[in-house]
């Protein structure tokens, strides 16, 4: 497992966001992590990041302690996120925006190893090649989302952290941009997937947890939960 979550406590003040939880990732799989607003979700992403203190449990990164690592320091281990919302840097261009994708690559590695990645990644995004010049507040909402995976992929990630990333888009392009999920992990990458569509999540993955009031309520083979009654009538509308 590259990832591995065991008892994990995490609380905002009085409020306890994610409670006991379990979860394993497995190297070059796409999991799904399901659930409806506010049932810890994005926590957990923020957990495995560093970005909130840890009550109690473990985070393993290749079997590597990583609970109380800095933010920094688990991103270069090999972990990246693309946010729910996108957070790029609107007045700057695509290019600029996936250069600082790479920014922790730059002190160890060469400038023409970089070129040649983001050469890579334009290939998966041909879009994103013909608007390099571009800033990225102009692009539409699934240009944004492409741009916000290519900039998570320059850090030559080993796991991938992706929340919500249907949010905001039109049906059409949420599928497109979970065909673009998929073929990352036919590339070989491991994907955390965050998504509040359980239906099209579920589709794609591999293995699915399902989190209600933070804690793991459901857990099995994506294609199985898709036949669960009970995930059916709570999250897909059946």
């Amino acid at each position: 497992m590259i990832i591995k979550i065991k008892d994990l406590d995490v609380f905002y003040k009085n409020i306890h966001a994610l409670k006991k939880v379990s979860v394993s990732i497995e190297n070059g799989k796409i999991i799904g992590l399901v659930g409806g607003n506010g049932a810890g979700k994005s926590t957990m992403i923020k957990s495995i990041t560093g970005l909130v203190p840890i009550k109690n449990g473990k985070i393993f990164f290749n079997d590597r302690d990583i609970t109380r690592l800095d933010s920094a320091s688990i991103a270069r281990l090999g972990i990246s996120t693309v946010p729910e919302g996108r957070r790029l840097f609107a007045p700057m261009t695509v290019q600029d925006n996936m250069n600082l994708g790479a920014y922790l690559r730059f002190k160890n590695e060469k400038k023409k190893d970089i070129e040649k990645d983001i050469k890579k990644i334009f290939e998966l995004f041909p879009r994103l090649m013909e608007r390099k010049n571009q800033t990225a507040g102009t692009l539409s909402g699934g240009e944004q989302q492409m741009l916000a995976i290519a900039r998570a992929l320059m850090a030559k990630p080993k796991a991938i952290l992706m929340d919500e990333p249907s949010t905001g888009l039109a049906p059409l392009i949420a599928k497109e941009i979970f065909k673009v999920i998929k073929s990352l992990k036919n590339r070989g990458y491991t994907i955390l997937l965050i998504e509040q569509s359980a239906r099209m999540a579920l589709k794609i993955s591999d293995y699915a947890y399902v989190l209600e009031s933070g804690k793991i309520v459901l857990k099995g083979k994506a294609s199985d939960l898709l036949k669960d009654e009970s995930v059916q009538k709570a999250y897909l509308g059946v």
